[in-house]
């Protein structure tokens, strides 16, 4: 026995969503042996959009049943039955929250008729309802209403069953140890069949083959399953478009996490929330004036040249340069802790020797400025950190050049690499960003027996 099942709804989601219409035909494969069929009154109020699309407004529904007083019809028609829907984990889930939040269970095997039709009918460009039926030939009228579309999917259903392969095909769906029915409607089986069970990342893709949503994972099979079976709305509304997945091995956490972040900030996927926001970064710099003084200060990166050390905010710039400033005794004014003084007065900084005010020469407070930026290049460590390859016979690597990402890469273990420059060749670029550096640094405090110093030929220079 099947219970075929439409509903509407505020469409605000699944959480939160509050259903509107419900239409159920109990069908027992051969004939409609009972039906259940009515408005539902929300008790909240129906978006304007929501009425475009079904016609439902808040007057439709004033005086319908709430759903509490309809709860019993509902669990009655659909008792001893299977669920069935197109695209069933929407309507599906939406009830069983809304039972869920009247204290009642709502459990019951399911089928999707969207992954039944893209199974046994194969083919169509499009496996919406409206698009099927035009192309099977199945009336549909009362479009977005709960009757007409539960009506038309039992049609659907009733040409499903009978179609080539249909036992077998129906017996898997409802094999409890399948995954037909936990994958996104529209994402064939074969996709998620060759996923790996590898670190790297993953891309979700829409119809258009957009990318959605950009994920990292240890093991990429496990990590992508575990969306589908997430009840959260952002990720139900996510799976429901899903047409594809895509992925890239990367050999170990590390280059995994790295290739996520580059990947979301290149793509900007909608599915992403995090890492989208481009974070300013300002770079502390020297430059020398007319009169041959050395100055430090800091700027927006596209306006440092050669920084000597970055950071993603001024404050952190103007505290780090305060502490420079303490500890080489530079004066506030040429260090642009203070503008337009003629002496300075900065009230946490009181070691300035006087070149603001003449008492010590160029040569020599030039000459602790140079001691400063040597201190602040040398604190910035130009790091190697090796790791697990994506085959056996690899290697990746991630580089850091005066505490600066500059990528990651990976060679052959059979390749001969007697400097950082050979290793170079093999290297991809990427961006430094926020995110990196907070992801280099949690994994060098955790991790420094993988790690190792090396100098460049420049610094050699």
């Amino acid at each position: 026995m099947y219970s075929i099942v439409d509903i509407e709804t505020t469409g605000n989601g699944i959480k939160g969503n509050k259903i509107t219409e419900i239409s159920i035909f109990k069908y027992d494969g051969y004939d409609i042996v009972d039906e259940f069929t009515s408005l539902v009154n929300p008790e909240c109020e129906i978006p304007y959009f929501i009425t475009g699309l079904t016609g439902i407004d808040n007057d439709l529904v004033r005086d319908a049943p709430t759903l509490v007083e309809i709860a019993d019809q509902i669990l009655e028609i659909t008792r001893d039955s299977i669920f069935v829907a197109h695209s069933v984990g929407f309507d599906y889930n939406v009830i069983k929250n809304e039972f869920k939040s009247l204290g009642l269970e709502f459990t019951r095997k399911k089928l999707c008729t969207v992954r039944l039709s893209r199974k046994l009918i194969p083919g169509y460009n499009s496996y919406s309802l409206g698009k099927l039926c035009s192309a099977l030939d199945i009336p549909l009228t009362d479009r977005h209403r709960a009757r007409g579309d539960a009506q038309a999917t039992t049609i659907l259903f009733q040409k499903l069953l009978r179609t080539e392969g249909a036992e077998d095909v129906f017996k898997t769906f409802l094999n409890a140890r399948s995954q037909e029915i936990t994958l996104p409607p529209a994402l064939p089986k074969k996709i998620y069949d060759d996923l790996p069970n590898a670190p790297g990342i993953y891309y979700f893709k829409n119809a258009k083959g957009k990318i959605i949503y950009v994920g990292k994972a240890i093991n990429i099979k496990k990590r992508v399953l575990s969306h589908f079976y997430d009840k959260a709305t952002k990720e139900i509304q996510m799976c429901a478009v899903t047409a594809d997945i895509d992925f890239e091995l990367s050999g170990n956490e590390l280059v995994a996490l790295l290739m996520e972040s580059a990947s979301i900030k290149h793509h900007y996927p909608e599915y992403n929330r995090s890492q989208k926001r481009t974070v300013q970064r300002y770079g502390i710099f020297s430059y020398e004036d007319r009169n041959g003084i050395l100055h430090l200060a800091f700027n927006k990166i596209k306006q440092a040249p050669d920084p000597v050390a970055i950071f993603y905010n001024t404050t952190d710039c103007r505290l780090y340069l305060e502490e420079v400033c303490k500890t080489f005794s530079l004066c506030a004014k040429y260090c642009h802790l203070q503008e337009n003084v003629d002496t300075c007065s900065h009230y946490r900084i009181k070691e300035c020797d006087g070149i603001c005010r003449g008492d010590e020469t160029v040569d020599a407070y030039n000459k602790k400025v140079e001691e400063a930026l040597s201190f602040m290049r040398d604190n910035s460590e130009s790091l190697l950190i090796q790791e697990k390859g994506r085959t056996y016979s690899e290697r990746a690597f991630v580089m850091l050049k005066n505490g600066i990402y500059m990528g990651y890469g990976f060679v052959d273990k059979d390749i001969q690499i007697s400097t950082v420059e050979d290793l170079e060749a093999y290297l991809i670029p990427q961006k430094n960003t926020l995110e990196t550096e907070r992801i280099i640094q949690s994994y060098l405090t955790r991790n420094p027996h993988n790690v190792q110093q090396f100098t460049t030929t420049d610094d050699a220079h």
